[in-house]
């Protein structure tokens, strides 16, 4: 290669997607809004609802999260293989409507049971088109730059976080508990519609290459997969393979972490004498910081490469949480902007580090392994927060325990070798060597 082409595509920061490649990008952001609304954040303001229009214990009706989390993870397993089977592009639109007719059936439930049934479908729904088939889109059109990619589709992870709950809000309020969310619904359906007419699962499905690159930079940079659609891969394989265990581990780790300080936020704030407002506009503010922190990771990732990104990453946290346990006024300010950068961060590395070892030659496979083995690290997030509390008898305590975990995880995140199985940078490897 002479000095002008040694702008390869893995080190072009560039973010020429094309019109195809960019409405993916704003496929995916659109799922993580609905992921986040209908499944997490969203549940601060209906799980409440629902308990004051149906009169139903309000604990009972907070613990069905935590049975739709453990039924998801099975049904991950499950969806993950459809995804194997028919494609990102389908699961995806399916997955979509099926996530908005059972939010649906969620604002008409007036049971206990009919809502825990509801709220399971729309976990397991939603995350098998946002996570599941989502991220199998991204790896497959953005093999060489996910990075910068991620750093727009979890944006709506944000957004997700900083705008759904006073739309929701607003929408129960003006309209009702049922009408409100079906209206809400109606919105992912839509997407999910418009995605089956205009998604294709593969860019060359629509005449394109990966990266937007054109043919003659596709033919020298990348490899060409041939009719394998697995890679080489089996599950067997996949589970016996080490980076398999490393990558659901150090991403299970990072979203255990960020679950755990989200989801008690807002209790250690009002806890510092914050009012229940400020605690919670601060998490607003958070969740907004987040958006920078979504790009600029990304940027990170796509110049320095994804373990070098999640290492920088794991240390920004350490410190973040360090600040926050000063329990000074000041300290929760910055600590607030430095978790909002972290959790805007946390998102892009779910799809960055699988797809960046395994590469896009069978990652529909990857993936199907993958997440549920990352849902199962996640979810013990219950069990280790509890244990925290229990332990160290406050949220300090748990925080403490929580830099714990990032540090152990910078730990595992060197042991990886972050392209090992990945053909599209062997490629590149040889073409600079030549």
């Amino acid at each position: 290669m002479n000095k002008q082409d040694k702008k390869i595509a893995s080190e072009n920061m560039s973010m020429n997607f094309g019109v195809r490649g960019w409405w993916v990008i704003i496929y995916q952001a659109l799922m993580f809004f609905f992921l986040i609304g209908f499944s997490i954040d969203g549940l601060n303001i209906v799980a409440p609802a629902f308990s004051e229009a149906t009169g139903i214990n309000y604990p009972s009706v907070l613990s069905m999260a935590t049975v739709a989390g453990m039924i998801g993870v099975v049904a991950y397993i499950v969806i993950a293989q459809i995804n194997v089977k028919v494609g990102a592009r389908l699961l995806s639109g399916v997955c979509l409507i099926g996530a908005g007719l059972s939010y649906i059936f969620l604002g008409h439930s007036t049971t206990l049971v009919t809502y825990c049934v509801a709220l399971t479908l729309v976990t397991c729904f939603i995350n098998g088109a946002a996570y599941i088939a989502g991220n199998t889109l991204i790896a497959q059109w953005f093999p060489k730059k996910k990075g910068l990619a991620n750093g727009f589709t979890t944006m709506g992870h944000n957004c997700g976080s900083a705008f759904y709950v006073p739309l929701v809000s607003m929408m129960i309020a003006t309209f009702g508990f049922a009408n409100g969310l079906s209206y809400l619904a109606i919105g992912a359906i839509v997407l999910g519609i418009v995605g089956l007419l205009t998604i294709r699962s593969k860019p060359q499905e629509c005449g394109l290459y990966p990266d937007n690159v054109t043919k003659e930079v596709y033919e020298r940079e990348y490899f060409d997969g041939g009719k394998d659609e697995n890679g080489g891969w089996t599950v067997v394989k996949l589970l016996k393979t080490k980076e398999m265990w490393l990558c659901a581990l150090i991403i299970g780790i990072n979203q255990l972490v960020t679950t755990g300080v989200m989801s008690q936020l807002v209790v250690r704030n009002t806890g510092l004498g914050f009012t229940q407002e400020a605690a919670t506009g601060l998490m607003t503010v958070c969740a907004l910081i987040g958006v920078v922190g979504s790009y600029l990771f990304g940027a990170i990732d796509q110049k320095f490469g994804v373990k070098k990104a999640i290492l920088i990453f794991l240390a920004w946290y350490c410190v973040a949480l360090a600040i926050n346990c000063t329990d000074t006024t000041m300290g929760v300010y910055i600590s607030v902007a430095m978790i909002g950068i972290a959790v805007g961060a946390a998102a892009n590395f779910i799809v960055s580090l699988p797809a960046s070892v395994f590469g896009r030659h069978g990652f529909t496979l990857v993936n199907s392994v993958f997440f549920p083995l990352m849902q199962i690290v996640l979810m013990t997030n219950y069990v280790v927060n509890a244990a925290a509390l229990q332990i160290t008898g406050s949220l300090r305590g748990a925080y403490f325990v929580y830099i714990g975990l990032l540090v152990v995880n910078m730990l595992i995140t060197l042991c990886i070798n972050p392209t090992k199985y990945n053909k599209d940078y062997a490629v590149e490897d040889q073409l600079k060597k030549g």
